[in-house]
């Protein structure tokens, strides 16, 4: 009778429950293509509603949203999953390979001439020359072919040449196994040590906190909490300790009450310095888009870098990606970078807000900064217009005032550098709008990153040796006869039988040569 291990470990060593395993995760992968992890609601009715109408889509929303299926590969069900395909695919491999090792251990044998016949691979010739001629000529074969030949005299007088090589290649099955098992255990580790976020930041502004992608934007319940705790990282001016004090929680805790609403907490703040993007000449279509981030830490700047997309900055395992940009909704903080020069005079670089004024150099007029537009156009009227939430054409308007008139109001665009001419010859350029834009940043921490690389590099290389290298065997046997010598050459390997057939042939042509 079988006792409770014997039991358990032949149910997870079953091929049968391999099947089946592997058959749950690709039928949920297939729901979890179809449906798009952490959507918002609308988006997933859409597609619901397409697959079985508007009427049953609110309730099989429910139901699939009630099993995991909006955030399944991070779900209970599917981790065990996982787990138990990676439990059984060890126990397959720990119950087989004893088997595959003793024939890997174990040396070839000298073997009958009936059972040289029965090999799948077989060629037989006689040679005119002297038994030690063709003995050195077949070991010579055999060592062209790879092969370190040893040597056996029958009672017959017939000696036999026999080799194998490769014979750790039946391994390359098991390495694929372990490397399924360290991707496994990579991606379990990025899913429970890591994390995926985002974050709007804008120009001038600093964060040490992001949102997680898997918060529900459209779950309202979660509010008053997520208002009161970031409130307090607020008025704590970002220290998480102050914070926690202020709410009534030790630092971890409060770190964890973070987390279980969707934000998370970095070790240190991530400041935008600047955003730019360029356009195709002067059409609004961008061509690239990037963002100065530094990284500060205990109160110091510690790096600095333009990111760019698929150019991120890495710090402490967090990388930050460039995914997304926009216009503030807020303007007031923006600041209009001015270059300006006036006749025979050096350029000098203002930093102004709207509603500023500074003199004009070398003249008696004075410069007021009247008014901002992000993406400024004219209507048929020829009154100046938005035409875009997005910064496409910024510019500004002034107001230049003293020569004893009316002010002269002037638009002056960034794109446009014939607009920064004034009529005595000076200009007023706009090289910039500093603070109004903000930088998406997409944020991931993945811990299992190396070792996800690992299985990949371990697959690779097991899957080469599963389908390109084979466990040979060669077998020649040299017996004098009245002709001569008769040779018979017996060879066999479990894979790619065609290509060693290649290989069998031309070494029999190499023993023929050597007459």
């Amino acid at each position: 009778m079988k006792s409770l291990w014997d039991k358990v470990w032949s149910f997870f060593s079953s091929i049968k429950l391999a099947i089946v395993i592997f058959a749950l995760i690709a039928l949920t992968s297939i729901v979890g293509t179809v449906i798009e992890q952490q959507a918002p609601y609308e988006t997933n009715m859409k597609v619901l509603s397409k697959l079985v109408g508007t009427g049953l889509a609110p309730s099989v929303y429910k139901g699939l949203d009630a099993l995991g299926f909006m955030n399944m590969y991070r779900s209970w069900w599917f981790m065990t999953l996982l787990v138990l395909f990676a439990l059984n695919l060890l126990v397959c491999s720990i119950d087989r390979f004893p088997a595959i090792w003793r024939i890997m251990r174990t040396p070839v044998k000298p073997i009958s001439p009936d059972q040289m016949k029965k090999m799948p691979i077989k060629d037989e010739l006689s040679l005119p020359d002297n038994l030690n001629a063709v003995l050195e000529n077949a070991i010579s074969a055999m060592k062209s072919a790879g092969f370190a030949a040893k040597q056996e005299t029958g009672p017959d007088g017939a000696v036999q040449l026999y080799a194998q090589k490769n014979a750790w290649s039946r391994s390359g099955v098991y390495v694929t196994h372990v490397s399924i098992i360290v991707i496994l255990l990579g991606a379990m580790l990025g899913v429970l040590f890591g994390f995926k976020g985002f974050i709007n930041l804008p120009e001038g502004y600093s964060t040490n906190v992001v949102y997680s992608t898997n918060m529900d934007m459209s779950d309202t319940s979660q509010d008053p909490q997520r208002a009161s705790l970031m409130g307090a990282v607020d008025s704590a001016g970002g220290d998480f300790q102050k914070a926690a004090h202020l709410v009534g929680k030790s630092l971890v805790d409060f770190k964890k009450s973070l987390i279980s609403i969707g934000v998370i907490p970095l070790d240190f703040q991530v400041y935008c310095d600047q955003f730019q993007v360029q356009y195709y000449g002067q059409s609004d279509m961008p061509k690239a888009y990037r963002s100065l981030l530094t990284v500060v830490e205990n109160g110091k700047p510690v790096v600095s870098k333009w990111i760019e997309v698929n150019h991120p900055l890495k710090y402490k395992g967090v990388m930050f990606y460039q995914a997304s940009y926009g216009l503030s909704d807020d303007l007031s903080n923006g600041r209009a970078v001015l270059a300006i020069r006036p006749v025979g005079g050096q350029t000098e670089t203002k930093r102004l807000r709207i509603g500023d004024s500074f003199p004009m150099p070398g003249t008696n007029e004075t410069v007021k900064l009247a008014e901002f537009n992000p993406a400024l156009a004219f209507d048929d009227q020829g009154k100046p217009e938005t035409y875009s939430k997005m910064m496409t054409n910024p510019a500004v308007r002034v107001e230049i005032s003293g020569n004893g008139g009316a002010p002269v109001s002037k638009w002056i665009v960034q794109r446009y550098p014939e607009t920064w001419s004034l009529p005595d010859g000076s200009s007023i350029g706009l090289t910039d709008f500093w603070g109004v834009q903000y930088t998406g940043l997409q944020v991931r921490k993945d811990p299992g990153v190396w070792v996800v690389y690992l299985g990949c590099i371990l697959l690779a290389l097991g899957l080469y040796i599963a389908f390109f290298i084979s466990h040979k065997k060669i077998w020649i046997r040299v017996q004098p006869d009245k002709k001569g010598i008769l040779l018979n050459v017996a060879a066999t390997c479990p894979k790619n039988r065609h290509a060693y057939e290649r290989d069998i042939e031309k070494l029999v042509k190499h023993l023929k040569g050597g007459n």
